[in-house]
């Protein structure tokens, strides 16, 4: 009977049709086929017998088949030696593979999980992204259509759920560059008590509206100015507040910060359900949202994980104590050096009305008209005269036709990308022209590897307002007119003669301003606009105040018209 491999194994041999095969669990070593090499053997010995029979003629039959049997022998060996050294994969047995089989089968079902887990946050952070938009577009419509809603509440609640939507936005970024080792900290002068107050100013509502206490308590000393990553710092402190605030249904929420040396210490501190200690690591895994008492929450479940990845980065630290049924304090541990005798020339801690010397020119590039004309409002604004182009081609043409100060690049674009367009006018501009790229993906920061630097800074959108200012401030090398720092005049309406249609348009102003029909007042400017081109000057006065919602401005540019 033939030597067979182990039962089940022969439908894992392959190569049928050829002298060479492999077995996929077979190791290295020797066919285990001690029947067939004792039946080989015999055969062996029964040709030595034969063979030295025939070759004795002097009865030596015995000496014969000794030496005949020793020659095969060794040809044997030969023979077995020389195939066994084409065999790939020796025998082993199937259960040898059981734990790699097992091991395999963890892996899947750890993927599995994984997977499970980032389906179910898509699915939340759908619904986290709906409610603020709902926010939006709820206020949007109440403004365009209803006269009586107050502007300025509309605008506070817009500002507020377009931030929570970028923090959703920035914490999916923020766990990429995280799981990548990419996360960037920068080192920035910080007016600390300043971020405090403006942190405790955004959460002390949302507390009220619950109907808890917020409670700021601060240390007699805390220095004015401090070095810090302010994006960071503020990012850890609201992730913090807000699941206090969240989890929180009754009681206090406190936020004390403590001072000693270069360190400082920031403790959230809650009277909420408390922490189990089973749950005190599973909360800082990403993608869970279970609450503090083992219940679903509202949140992306990124919130703790981030928080905590980002005090690695800064070389600080985030303990956690906590008591269930009494509350949880979190505890934030953090280096920030003190920077004595700084003066704060930042344009987003003072609203900016303008600039010393010559008007600048900016040329604004984006494919999208919306965030071309809300470029144009904000740098007209502030005295910047501005050309809009809708993409790279006719950025190009412009720039060949005249020269700007400052060039604002939407990275992506049809055509020409803003790439593209920034090495071009490198080539064929003096580098005195400032180039900026403006850009909603934060992982097109360097722009292509082509070894050349072709622009000065690069902002991520949605921009703010004062970082933008901030960024053509130091490209330009300007010095800002801050709001009270100029004489009164400035800013104002010009002492302009309006013909007559004109005045009435400005009658017509005023009547919507009385009863805050914001859509109508800009429909209005429009129209004055048309009817007295040469009041440029009163026009973007008018639109500056509108665009902030500053209706006491525009009632007093108004006056005296």
């Amino acid at each position: 009977m033939p030597h067979r491999l182990p039962s089940g194994a022969d439908a894992a041999w392959r190569g049928p049709r050829s002298r060479a095969g492999a077995w996929p669990f077979l190791q290295g070593g020797h066919f285990p086929a001690p029947r067939a090499v004792a039946l080989a053997i015999c055969a062996l010995a029964a040709v030595a017998l034969i063979v030295g029979a025939e070759l004795s003629d002097s009865g030596s039959t015995l000496f014969h088949a000794l030496a005949a049997l020793a020659v095969l022998c060794l040809a044997g060996i030969a023979v077995l030696g020389w195939r066994g050294g084409r065999v790939s994969a020796p025998v082993n047995s199937p259960v040898d593979a059981v734990p790699d089989l097992v091991d395999l089968l963890r892996d899947k079902e750890a993927a599995e999980a994984a997977n499970a887990a980032k389906s179910r946050y898509l699915a939340n952070v759908s619904h986290e992204i709906r409610s603020p938009l709902n926010a939006i577009y709820g206020y949007a419509q109440l403004v365009e259509h209803e006269a009586g809603v107050d502007p300025q509440e509309a605008a506070r609640v817009i500002r507020r759920s377009a931030e929570h939507l970028t923090n959703l936005v920035e914490g999916l970024l923020d766990i990429s560059l995280v799981e990548n080792g990419v996360l960037r900290v920068n080192s920035e002068v910080v007016r600390l008590p300043a971020l405090i107050d403006q942190i405790v100013s955004m959460f002390r509502p949302s507390a009220a509206v619950k109907g808890l206490a917020f409670r700021c308590e601060l240390p007699e000393r805390l220095p004015e100015f401090v070095r810090a990553d302010q994006k960071r710092l503020r990012q850890v402190l609201i992730n913090l507040l807000s699941n206090a605030i969240k989890f929180t249904e009754t009681g206090t929420v406190t936020l004390r910060v403590a001072w000693s040396g270069q360190t400082a210490v920031f403790e959230v501190i809650d009277t909420g359900p408390g922490i189990a200690e089973a749950d005190r690591e599973r909360i800082f895994t990403r993608y869970e949202r279970v609450g503090e008492t083992g219940r679903p929450q509202d949140g992306a479940g990124l919130g703790l994980p981030i928080t905590r990845a980002i005090l690695q980065i800064l070389g600080g630290t985030l303990e956690l104590e906590s008591t269930p049924g009494q509350g949880s304090c979190f505890r934030v541990r953090l280096m920030l050096g003190h920077v004595a005798g700084y003066r704060e020339t930042s344009a987003a801690a003072r609203r900016v009305i303008g600039y010393e010397g010559r008007r600048r020119s900016v040329l604004v590039t984006d494919d999208d008209p919306e965030q071309r004309a809300l470029m144009r409002r904000v740098l007209e604004g502030i005295g910047f005269e501005v050309t809009l182009a809708p993409d790279g081609a006719t950025a190009l043409a412009l720039s060949d036709a005249r020269a700007f100060d400052l060039v604002l690049l939407d990275v992506s674009m049809p055509g020409l990308s803003g790439w593209d367009v920034a090495a071009r006018l490198r080539r064929t501009q003096d580098h005195a022209m400032g180039v900026i790229m403006l850009s909603a993906n934060a992982h097109e920061r360097h722009g292509p590897d082509t070894g050349a630097r072709d622009h000065d800074l690069f902002l991520v959108k949605p921009i703010e307002f004062g970082a933008l200012v901030d960024a053509i401030g130091a490209r330009l090398k300007l010095e800002w007119i801050y709001e009270g720092d100029a004489p009164a005049e400035v800013g104002g309406s010009p002492a302009l003669p309006l013909s007559e249609a004109a005045r009435e348009h400005v009658e017509k102003l005023r009547e919507l301003l009385r009863i805050g029909h914001v859509r109508g007042m800009e429909a209005e400017i429009r129209k004055l606009e048309a009817a007295q081109p040469d009041a440029r000057e009163l026009v973007e006065a008018l639109y500056n105040c509108l665009d902030r919602f500053d209706l006491s401005g525009l009632a007093k540019t108004l006056e005296g018209l």
